[in-house]
């Protein structure tokens, strides 16, 4: 007999992993110009050292602040120097398309 802790780890690498979100793509396309837009006090400029994690985290949906509709959120984490950045990037539920409605950036910084 197989241990339970060796059954559920040969379990968990055996299962397949999510399907990506459909809209996993842009929000990483998008998460560049948002943490430059947010850094750069609106200068276009370069800056050095900026990275996007390509993993996105999908979170709960939002209900929508008119109607009954829901939003996807969709989480992706970007870099710069040694700071770290939260983006989440909304999209509205339309089949085959994804429309973003709305957008916000936090820094991950303890500033007190």
């Amino acid at each position: 007999m197989i241990p339970t802790f060796a059954a559920a780890l040969l379990l968990a690498a055996a299962s397949p992993a999510p399907p990506a979100h459909r809209c996993a793509a842009d929000a990483i396309e998008r998460a560049t110009p948002l943490l430059t837009l947010h850094f750069s006090d609106g200068q276009p400029t370069a800056i050095e050292n900026l990275s996007i994690d390509d993993t996105v985290k999908v979170l709960p949906p939002l209900r929508a602040l008119r109607g009954k509709g829901q939003f996807d959120v969709l989480e992706v984490w970007g870099f710069i120097y040694k700071g770290q950045y939260r983006m989440r990037f909304i999209y509205a539920r339309i089949p085959g398309s994804c429309v973003l409605m709305g957008q916000e950036i936090l820094e991950a910084a303890d500033p007190y």
